[in-house]
């Protein structure tokens, strides 16, 4: 599995990884980006069968990110998972009609995340 972390923290996309690991998916092949422009170079690039992104991010958050790749059906990955500690009930309703699987709230744990690819059906 190729899985794409995007968030402007390192700190954070390691974080990820490392949830990501833990819930099994520690043989796939990682990417990552600092923010959505560099996450579309990436998805121009390589397709991944998994997004995992920030919403808050520098010059290209993960909502605009979102909205480019519904745009782009070509590099779009099959399943996205957003993380975040802003998205509201309306935020996330709006991401999931943009083809977001999950919203998951941080702070980011294996538990949390292995409930969002558990309900995307990837393990």
């Amino acid at each position: 599995m190729k899985i794409l972390i995007v968030d402007d923290s390192e700190t954070s996309r390691m974080i990820t990884k490392k949830c990501l690991s833990i819930c099994g998916l520690e043989d796939s092949e990682f990417f990552d980006a600092q923010d959505g422009l560099e996450a579309l170079q990436v998805l121009s690039q390589t397709p991944v069968d998994l997004l995992v992104t920030d919403l808050n991010m520098p010059r290209m958050d993960g909502f605009t990110l979102v909205k480019k790749i519904k745009l782009s059906p070509k590099m779009a990955p099959p399943h996205i998972i957003v993380f975040s500690s802003l998205a509201s009930e309306p935020v996330e309703a709006e991401l999931k009609n943009y083809g977001v699987a999950s919203v998951v709230h941080k702070p980011l744990t294996p538990e949390k995340l292995s409930l969002a690819l558990e309900a995307i059906h990837v393990k």
